[in-house]
């Protein structure tokens, strides 16, 4: 989507309130996210010189100083353990913080009342939306691990909530209950009978993660939020992901949200971002590969019950994000942002046609957790 004059100009206003007296060199907009307005900006002289410009958005963000809070609680804490040598990794980790003002806030508002704030740039990394190959599946399913790993003493009770409801799926599927009682929105279209039939099959999937937390079986942790594939950043050298990228969803939250989330999003070689619903598909051997990585990292923390679940947490993750999808393009498109007409149908079918790949292969899914822990020494 493309960003106005006016825009721009906001964003350069905003950038110059985080230079430290370094002037705007240049800016350029990065990135494709659905939610924020992103940009890179370079400022002249000094280093480093590059660093992420956001405007949060205020309608998904409605406590934007909140997310602030938790980056400076969550950037503490990463620097903690990197600097008392308590966690080490063959290259080096790249810990994502907020950059003050010249008046020492982490946020700036500009006069039309828009939440800007910067953030530290991951030098000679890219991210991607799509996985490679297995070794870039191994990667990723590495960095999730070692950032939960990082994580796994820090208090979620020190977090803000910033998203209340964020992931649990059974308040996703009121929502869309209650945009299809608006009489004026009907399904209409073939693909929307198809997404409505395939919710109206699922119901029962919607609470199997709340339910076991409810349980005991599951506990709450801190959580990256949205671990899917772009948000990794991977070294353009070695390959090696070297950081994780888009924190503001990082709050107290279940870990298969988490690890569900990543497999949806790498273990599906088409991508988010379809251009056809026939190329949408589960690939085993890419979830192989990511399990194998996150285990390598978190196996000795995890429980029984931790791994029973995670079979059900991709295929509830794939099922969400398709339902998020699906009411959005009912509502006429006012959460994620989209490119055209329809496209949010478009995403949701993608999201269900991968669910469905998801479920015909569940006996191969559980299997491969199955070897992925013994592999990694922690199975009976």
């Amino acid at each position: 989507m493309p960003v106005t004059r006016g825009g721009l100009k906001k964003a350069f206003e905003a950038a110059g309130c985080f230079g430290q007296g370094r002037n705007v060199f240049g800016l350029e907009r990065l990135g494709d996210g659905h939610i924020n307005d992103t940009f890179l900006v370079v400022f002249a002289g000094g280093r480093p010189r590059r660093y992420v410009l956001q405007r949060l958005n205020r309608q998904v963000f409605p406590q934007p100083e909140q997310i602030m809070a938790n980056l400076r609680v969550l950037a503490d804490h990463l620097a903690g353990r990197f600097i008392g040598k308590v966690h080490k990794s063959p290259d080096s980790w790249v810990v994502v913080g907020p950059v003050s003002t010249s008046d020492g806030r982490d946020y700036f508002i500009d006069s039309d009342n828009n939440f800007w704030r910067m953030l530290s740039y991951v030098d000679g990394a890219t991210s991607f939306d799509r996985v490679r190959d297995g070794g870039q599946a191994r990667e990723a399913g590495r960095a999730l691990g070692f950032f939960h790993r990082l994580v796994w003493d820090l208090d979620p009770a020190l977090l803000a909530d910033t998203l209340p409801g964020f992931h649990v799926t059974p308040n996703y599927l009121a929502d869309y209950d209650r945009v299809l009682q608006q009489p004026v929105r009907q399904i209409s279209s073939v693909d929307e009978e198809y997404c409505a039939r395939l919710i109206e099959g699922q119901r029962s999937l919607a609470p199997v993660l709340e339910d076991a937390a409810r349980q005991g079986l599951l506990s709450v942790r801190v959580i990256h939020g949205d671990p899917k594939l772009n948000n990794i950043m991977f070294d353009e050298k070695t390959g090696r992901a070297v950081s994780m990228v888009d924190l503001d969803t990082v709050k107290p939250g279940l870990l298969h949200y988490d690890i569900g989330d990543c497999l949806r999003s790498c273990c599906n070689p088409a991508g988010d971002n379809l251009e056809k619903l026939a190329d949408v598909r589960f690939d085993p051997e890419l979830c192989r590969n990511l399990l194998a990585g996150y285990f390598a990292e978190m196996a000795p923390l995890l429980t029984d019950a931790d791994y029973e679940f995670i079979y059900l947490a991709v295929k509830l993750l794939a099922f969400e994000l398709g339902l998020r999808f699906f009411t959005d393009h009912l509502m006429g498109d006012v959460y994620f942002k989209v490119d055209h007409c329809g496209h949010n149908l478009q995403r949701a079918m993608g999201q269900f046609r991968l669910m469905t790949s998801i479920e015909s292969s569940e006996a191969l899914i559980r299997n491969i957790v199955k070897n992925c822990r013994q592999d990694s020494g922690t199975g009976s």
